[in-house]
């Protein structure tokens, strides 16, 4: 080492903020809205200002304006030339049956490349299964849900992780495409259940219908993974538009 050399670290630039602080401030941000777009706190049509946001989460309009320009993307909210951010209004039969229909293609593909992956599958799939269980045997047994339907806040958790068994499957088809494609219909997929009336959403059935998309893999037989995600589908897409 010469004399122009040091080994103490160079001090960061004047005036530049650091890069990971600021993108986990704008993740909490984003967060923190999504989950009142989510919760009904947030009504359908109603505006989102950048500066009024910024005051009650008690930061800079930055990272307000920058997770807003990222919700839009997910279609839970739009901009209003001259008039800023809107909450969208829930999603129509013609855009459930949409939405259905595109899970429908992308998870039959995952499902069929998965099959040959099922050895490796199967401990993870059992374990998001048990998971979802879980959320589930929570909500209906908690002290505050007896005599009432659950809220969607006592649901959101058990969304989060019926979603979660889905993308477990996915991951499992080795097509890095096909999970990125899966992960940005994840606030649409908890926009659908917003949108079915929390009353008359049977979650228990979701429980029993993910069990026998688990089984259907343990059977080793090719065909009936397909089948029995297909006939999951269906039965939620009936769901939902019963309660929608």
């Amino acid at each position: 080492m010469n004399g122009n050399e040091s080994s103490a670290p160079a001090a960061p630039a004047v005036g530049r903020t650091p890069v990971v602080p600021r993108r986990a401030l704008r993740d909490g941000v984003y967060d923190a809205i999504l989950e009142r777009l989510l919760d009904g706190s947030t009504p359908h049509g109603s505006s989102l200002g950048i500066d009024s946001l910024a005051r009650e989460l008690e930061v800079s309009p930055t990272p307000v304006r920058e997770a807003l320009v990222q919700l839009e993307h997910t279609g839970l909210i739009s901009r209003v030339a001259l008039k800023g951010y809107r909450v969208v209004p829930p999603l129509s039969p013609e855009q459930l049956a949409e939405l259905f229909d595109l899970r429908a293609i992308l998870e039959t593909a995952a499902v069929e490349r998965a099959v040959s992956r099922t050895d490796d599958l199967l401990p993870e799939l059992r374990a998001a299964h048990a998971r979802h269980a879980l959320r589930v045997r929570g909500v209906r047994t908690s002290p505050g849900a007896r005599g009432r339907e659950p809220g969607f806040p006592d649901l959101r958790e058990c969304f989060a992780a019926d979603w979660e068994f889905h993308l477990t499957i996915i991951r499992a088809s080795g097509n890095r495409f096909l999970l990125k494609t899966a992960e940005s219909l994840s606030a649409q997929v908890l926009r659908l259940r917003q949108t079915a009336d929390p009353g008359t959403t049977d979650i228990e059935s979701a429980v029993d219908e993910h069990a026998a998309i688990l089984a259907a893999f343990e059977s080793g037989a090719p065909g009936r993974p397909v089948v029995a995600l297909r006939e999951h589908l269906a039965a939620g897409a009936r769901r939902v538009s019963a309660g929608g």
